[in-house]
């Protein structure tokens, strides 16, 4: 334990989060264990450190140690507490807890291979048939309807990695779907078998000509500067400010909240859309 006091004020969040979980025999244990709680857990140790480890790259040098992120997490805790006049809400809960629950609209979210059905599952024929069992009650919670997604890409143990379709989609009857086709930007999973029968287009596509006129008598306009903003020039942040992030790229305040360290901006990232920031950890940088 001293030595994981000591490292945690050397190194950063992410790098002593992953190193207390290996050494301590965490990782290990909950590898091992098989039983669908098993496996639970030890998705939400993945994701857990996916989420230190963002915090870690976002940080600014100096305060992205452990201790860093737990504070930071204990205040968007504080912030994230209900109110007796809060009604308008989305309720989050895992499929185990949904049992015998029902809403009107459902999304069930993270369906892709290795994820749901898990990795696990698929050692096993009778791991795989339980978590089948846990998607049908998933799907039926939804009493008008039911909105089932998967990502192209995610961040697994620190790594962005690709996605495949779950196979529970392609088992469902294409009767009861309506498929939305992925947008030019999103990666094309359709060589992939277990996509085949998930891929969908509305309408037949023809090809299209246009003529470019070559522009004339124009006058070079100088690329815009990025102004980096620190802890102690905040108050530069103003709503409707463009702004550029390292990894969400350029987007536009559309809010701000909080004062002093703790102030914050909700950026909408174009192809990203909204995000909330602290501030002094996001290195945000002003578009003249």
């Amino acid at each position: 334990i001293n030595n994981f006091i000591i490292n945690s004020k050397q190194k950063d969040a992410h790098a002593i989060a992953e190193e207390i979980a290996k050494k301590t025999g965490l990782f290990n244990n909950l590898h091992t264990d098989k039983s669908p709680e098993g496996v639970s857990r030890f998705e939400n140790i993945q994701e857990l450190l996916n989420g230190i480890k963002d915090f870690s790259e976002t940080a600014e040098q100096g305060v992205n140690k452990l201790p860093d992120f737990m504070e930071d997490v204990a205040l968007l805790t504080d912030q994230d507490k209900e109110t007796e006049d809060d009604f308008n809400k989305v309720t989050l809960m895992t499929v185990h807890a949904a049992k015998g629950l029902e809403f009107p609209y459902v999304f069930v979210v993270g369906l892709e291979e290795n994820l749901f059905p898990s990795m696990m599952s698929g050692e096993s024929q009778e791991n795989l048939e339980e978590e089948r069992r846990l998607f049908y009650v998933a799907i039926t919670r939804a009493k008008e309807r039911l909105f089932l997604s998967f990502a192209s890409t995610r961040f697994k143990w620190g790594q962005l990695t690709d996605c495949q379709p779950s196979r529970f989609i392609s088992e469902l009857d294409d009767k009861f779907l309506e498929k939305h086709e992925l947008t030019p930007k999103k990666k094309e999973y359709a060589s992939h078998k277990i996509y085949a029968k998930t891929k969908y287009k509305k309408k037949p596509y023809s090809p299209a000509t246009k003529k470019f006129i070559t522009p004339k008598n124009l006058t070079n306009i100088n690329r815009a500067k990025n102004i980096s903003i620190n802890e102690s020039d905040l108050s530069k942040i103003k709503t409707g400010m463009q702004v550029k992030h390292g990894r969400f790229g350029e987007g536009k305040v559309i809010a701000i909240s909080g004062d002093g360290s703790n102030k914050k901006a909700t950026v909408f990232f174009t192809g990203i859309g909204q995000k909330e920031l602290l501030l002094k950890f996001a290195k945000l940088e002003l578009k003249n």
